[in-house]
C-alpha cells in the first residue's frame, strides 16, 4: 500500500518512522526544524496506524509499503530515521534493499525475542487489562505512563495521549494486521551484513528493555555506542525534538554525498 505522507524542505531525503503506539503527526514538530537544517523529512503513516488504515485483515509488509512509497514519491536514495516500531521497519527496509538506504538512525530499539524486563511486561499487561474492560481512557494513561518520562511535558503527554486513543480505537475497531514474514528472520546474521552507516539512540528514562537492544544492535551495525537522548523516555523524538533533530543531521552531514537525482519538486 501506498503511505500517507507529510514532507518539508529540499535536500538530502529523510524518512521519519514512527512508534507503535502513534502516528506520523509524531514527527510534526521535526519537520520545520529538519528543513531548516538543510534537508528534505518525510513523515510516514505505517500499515495500521494514523490514516493508513488496514480494515480488511490482510496481511502487511510495512518495510516494503515504505520503499514502495518512496519510489512512488521519486525518492531513490535515502537517510531512515525511526523510533521503536519505526527502527525495526527501518532495518527490514535497509536489508531488503541496502543500496537505497544512505544512513539509519535508530531510537527505542528492542528485539522481539529479547525477554521483556518486569517494567515493560507491566505495562503490557495493564493496557491490556484496560481494554479487557474496555476502558480505553485507562488504557491510553497506561502507555502515556509507560512510553514518556517524568520530564515529559504536558503537551507532550497530551499530543502522545491523542495518538495512543486514535491507535487504539483503531485496533478495537479492525484489529491488527498480520505481518508478513520478517526479512530479518529474527537473528542478527542479517543485520551483520548492512555496511550503512548507523547511529542507536535511547532516552535517558527508557526501560532497561531498549538500552539493553540498543547495545546489541549497535554491536550489530558496528555503530559504537548507543546514545543517551536526555530527559527523555522511550518516545524520545518526541520529548526532545530539538535534540533529536541537532542529533540527525549532525548524522547526516557527516554521511558521504552520493549523486542522485532530484527529487520532483526540488530544483
Amino acid at each position: 500500500m501506498l503511505l500517507p505522507s507529510d514532507a518539508a524542505g529540499r535536500g538530502r531525503s529523510v524518512v521519519l518512522l514512527h512508534a507503535r503506539p502513534t502516528d506520523r503527526s509524531m514527527w510534526a514538530a521535526h519537520l520545520p526544524l529538519l528543513a531548516d537544517g538543510g534537508v528534505r523529512p518525510i513523515a510516514l503513516d505505517l500499515p495500521g496506524h494514523g490514516e493508513a488504515l488496514v480494515t480488511d485483515g490482510r496481511e502487511v509488509t510495512p518495510w516494503t509499503d515504505v520503499l514502495d512509497t518512496l519510489t512512488h514519491l521519486g525518492i531513490d536514495r535515502f537517510v531512515l530515521a525511526g523510533n521503536s516500531l519505526g527502527a525495526l521497519v527501518a532495518l527490514q527496509a535497509a536489508v531488503t534493499a541496502p543500496e537505497r538506504v544512505e544512513g539509519l538512525l535508530l531510537v527505542g530499539y528492542r528485539p522481539h525475542e529479547q525477554p521483556a524486563s518486569p517494567r515493560l511486561q507491566a505495562a503490557w499487561e495493564a493496557e491490556r487489562a484496560a481494554l479487557d474492560t474496555d476502558d480505553l481512557d485507562a488504557a491510553v494513561a497506561v502507555g502515556v505512563e509507560a512510553w514518556t518520562s517524568a520530564d515529559a511535558t504536558d503537551e507532550v503527554r497530551a499530543h502522545a495521549a491523542r495518538m495512543l486513543r486514535g491507535q487504539l480505537t483503531g485496533q478495537l475497531a479492525h484489529g491488527e494486521p498480520s505481518l508478513a514474514e520478517d526479512p530479518l528472520g529474527g537473528e542478527t546474521a542479517a543485520l551483520r551484513t548492512l555496511r550503512t552507516p548507523a547511529l542507536v539512540a535511547v532516552g535517558e528514562h527508557d526501560m532497561p528493555d531498549f538500552f539493553d537492544g540498543g547495545r546489541g544492535l549497535a554491536r550489530d551495525l558496528d555503530a559504537g555506542e548507543p546514545v543517551v537522548i536526555p530527559a527523555a523516555g522511550h518516545l524520545a523524538p518526541l520529548e526532545q525534538p530539538a535534540a533529536f533533530c541537532e542529533l540527525l543531521l549532525d548524522f547526516v552531514r557527516r554521511l558521504p554525498e552520493t549523486e542522485r537525482p532530484p527529487t520532483p519538486g526540488q530544483a
